[in-house]
């Protein structure tokens, strides 16, 4: 069985965000990274059912150099090769162009099973795996809190989470596309020996000549015009009159405020 990962690097929860000087994003110099932490739980899952059915982990992710570090991670937690998707010209894609570089990739790959976290600690739209799904043609599930490989590794049988506490279990054949959820198991960390293992690993490079696909289809169709920090103010009204008075018009305000 042939599992690929996508994984996302994005800045560290420790780390203090700055916006840039034209405020379109935060300053990404000087700034710890980590990978993202839905996509670490897919590397788990990815992991545990290739230890059950055997096969291949192949971690793909997509970004500078910097990204090669997160690959790597995969890696020394037991992934078999990694892909890394890197151009200058690949930078600042939106969900949907991101997801066209890497279906082209994974498209070429072959696979039985895609995983990618539902979405990522920095935008956090919860797109990609989506529209991955979509572009590689095959049945896609998202929020997955059980993934089931069944029926002689042709199917697999996954756990929905729904709103107010319900669940649905929903079954589709293979290959497939999976977003999986935070808390689905318990992500691994990786062992000395397993970070000395991931140094003899492969990492494919794959550049936008490599793509065949056109510039255009890349072109972000969504955009952040402006990054800025919520500015903290307060308000105080006195409301006077007698206390029926006062309470009246308590009421009245409570009201308004509620229907915004």
């Amino acid at each position: 069985m042939k599992i690929i990962v996508c994984v996302k690097q994005v800045p560290s929860r420790d780390a203090i965000l700055r916006i840039n000087e034209t405020s379109s994003w935060i300053q990404d110099r000087d700034i710890a990274y980590d990978v993202n932490e839905p996509d670490s739980y897919a590397v788990e899952e990815a992991l545990k059912i290739k230890e059950k059915f055997g096969g291949e982990v192949v971690i793909c992710s997509l970004g500078p150099e910097r990204v090669q570090v997160a690959i790597k991670e995969g890696l020394a937690k037991g992934a078999d090769r990694g892909i890394h998707i890197c151009d200058p010209a690949l930078d600042n894609l939106d969900a949907l162009a991101q997801a066209r570089a890497m279906a082209e990739v994974i498209g070429k790959e072959g696979f039985d099973l895609v995983f990618t976290g539902l979405q990522s600690d920095d935008y956090g739209f919860a797109q990609t795996g989506v529209i991955l799904g979509e572009l590689l043609g095959v049945p896609s599930a998202t929020i997955a809190m059980a993934v089931e490989v069944q029926d002689g590794e042709k199917s697999v049988r996954v756990k929905r989470e729904l709103e107010a506490g319900w669940f649905q279990w929903y079954q589709m054949p293979l290959p497939a596309s999976i977003s999986i959820q935070s808390g689905l198991n318990q992500p691994r960390y990786a062992t000395l020996k397993g970070i000395m293992n991931a140094k003899k690993k492969e990492i494919r490079k794959v550049t936008l000549s490599d793509l065949s696909i056109s510039k255009d289809l890349l072109v972000p169709k969504q955009k952040i015009e402006r990054v800025y920090f919520p500015v903290k103010s307060k308000k105080t009204e006195i409301i006077d009159g007698s206390a029926k008075e006062a309470a009246a018009k308590l009421v009245t305000k409570l009201k308004q405020m509620r229907a915004l």
